[in-house]
């Protein structure tokens, strides 16, 4: 493949050499991010050349070569430019602020998108995939629901260029993706807007987004099970699992995985940075879900583990596509309907913990479900694929184990990592109350929208803006674990949060007629 200095395939090579791999271990810098989002002021190549020419000069510095030929990137905007007194109010002005114009094709990491984007603020100045759904339903019914469309086309676009929806749209991002939600953006934009053209792009991408995340079915054998994001169980079912083609440390945490890889002997270090890397892809970065113990990062075993909240998303473009599909080409209909009701059938014969009345993640090495309980057993009401005793029971899950004060929990477990206890996250709030709302669970889905609320408007009374995630347990403690510091903004919190006020208030007006 050749490539031009506006062509985001150029930068590939720099995240391989050596002057990336120095720079991020000099410690020049407390995020890793910050460099690997650095623009070259020249063509990589040549900046590549002059580093190996002259990093054994006497006078040389790394921290006057980065100056001399990078550009670093600034953080996006963190507050509102302007005291607000309520968070609707605050979320309103913040659609704005987060709203990035079109790229313009240059020599740097980002991958160009053609229309305005949002991000989620702080250190993320590209789109995210998965967070872009929650972003969109704080913004179908404002001014700015032509974001949403905008949003849709773009990872169109990219899908077309790249080969699948990647991570962000960053060069680095370009071998791993997130959970599929590109159904759930069209089923947004199109029910406002019956362009047939538009819908007619949907469902291909929809399409190719399913082959992405099938590749290789034709290669599962008893003896070769597993290929790239497919699993065939033990008996002969598909299941998929999250996967990256890379087994190589994260550019954007270059640093902080070699560090944690130390401990690992040489020849097991490119199946952790794989599992790392898998972990990221399903946006749960990182949990207990994907740990071996709990307490040890490096007994991340994601690629051996088939999620729950995977599948059922997965179920859920099956049944998109069979509708899509229905009037014009029946046979393909039929095709994804019965695919779906053979993951169905899997997820309910491999994942369903019937004694325990809750969906587990399935590690297919042990051949045993995890012991892991989280607010991902949510994401089958989401989708409609249980019976309504597996609601029921799942209900009384959620009331007994994860409702807490400010919200949903991540998972019981209360670890070091971002994605556990004492952390709820936005996403995790909407898969919770759309899908017991949907099964009639319509008081315990208001309880969870009206702790989250007070979670959010809490930490906003004092500090005027909102989070990524939130200590649910505790209010008046701020979430921690993670890579990174707690970002500031934020664009998914934003998104669901505006949709819980929306749907209290239509509910209060329908109580009161």
């Amino acid at each position: 493949m050749t490539t031009t200095n506006n062509d985001w395939h150029a930068s590939l090579p720099f995240y391989n050499s050596q002057l990336f791999h120095d720079v991020q271990l000099a410690g020049l810098f407390k995020d890793s991010k910050t460099f690997a989002d650095a623009t070259p002021k020249t063509d990589w190549n040549i900046i590549i050349a002059l580093y190996e020419k002259c990093k054994s000069d006497s006078d040389f510095t790394l921290a006057n070569f980065i100056a001399a030929y990078f550009t670093l990137p600034e953080p996006v905007v963190l507050r509102a430019e302007s005291v607000q007194r309520s968070v609707p109010a605050y979320i309103n002005q913040m659609w704005q602020v987060l709203t990035k114009q079109p790229d313009v094709p240059g020599v740097c990491s980002l991958i160009p998108l053609k229309r305005p984007y949002i991000v989620p603020g702080g250190r993320f100045r590209e789109i995210y995939y998965w967070d872009s759904y929650f972003t969109a339903l704080g913004l179908m019914d404002t001014p700015h629901h032509k974001l949403v469309q905008n949003m849709l086309e773009n990872f169109l676009d990219v899908q077309a260029t790249v080969g699948l929806i990647p991570n962000g749209n960053r060069a680095y991002y370009h071998t791993r993706s997130q959970p599929p939600i590109l159904g759930l953006m069209a089923e947004l934009v199109l029910a406002q807007n019956d362009d047939q053209n538009l819908r007619a792009r949907c469902l291909a991408g929809m399409e190719l987004e399913y082959e992405f995340w099938m590749q290789g079915k034709e290669q599962l054998t008893a003896n070769t099970p597993a290929h790239r994001r497919i699993v065939r169980m033990a008996n002969g079912a598909i299941l998929n699992r999250y996967y990256d083609d890379d087994d190589s440390p994260r550019p954007e945490s270059y640093s902080e995985d070699i560090k944690a890889a130390e401990s690992l002997p040489i020849a097991n270090r490119a199946q952790f940075y794989r599992d790392l890397r898998a972990a990221c892809e399903s946006g749960w970065d990182f949990s207990s879900r994907w740990l071996a113990d709990p307490a040890n990062l490096t007994s991340i075993c994601t690629t051996q583990i088939v999620p729950i909240d995977l599948n059922s998303l997965m179920y859920l473009l099956e049944k998109q596509l069979a509708l899509g599909f229905a009037s014009i080409n029946p046979k393909k209909s039929d095709y994804f309907a019965n695919c779906a009701l053979e993951r169905q059938a899997a997820i309910n014969h491999f994942m369903w913990d019937a004694k325990q009345g809750l969906y587990r993640d399935y590690n297919v090495v042990k051949g045993l479900p995890t012991a892991a309980v989280s607010a991902a057993i949510l994401v089958p009401l989401f989708v409609g694929l249980s019976s309504p005793q597996q609601a029921d029971d799942i209900a009384k899950v959620v009331e007994q184990q994860l409702l807490k004060p400010g919200g949903i929990i991540t998972t019981i477990a209360d670890t070091e990592q971002q994605w556990d206890a004492p952390n709820g996250w936005a996403p995790l709030q909407w898969f919770a109350v759309k899908g017991l709302r949907d099964y009639g669970y319509h008081d315990l889905a208001k309880r969870i929208m009206e702790n989250w609320l007070t979670c959010v408007e809490h930490y906003f009374n004092t500090h005027q803006t909102l989070l990524e995630k939130y200590n649910v347990c505790d209010l008046n403690a701020t979430a921690t674990g993670g890579e990174y510091t707690v970002q500031f903004g934020f664009g998914w919190t934003n998104g669901v949060s505006s949709q819980f006020y929306q749907l209290l208030a239509n509910d209060s007006k329908i109580q009161s007629r």
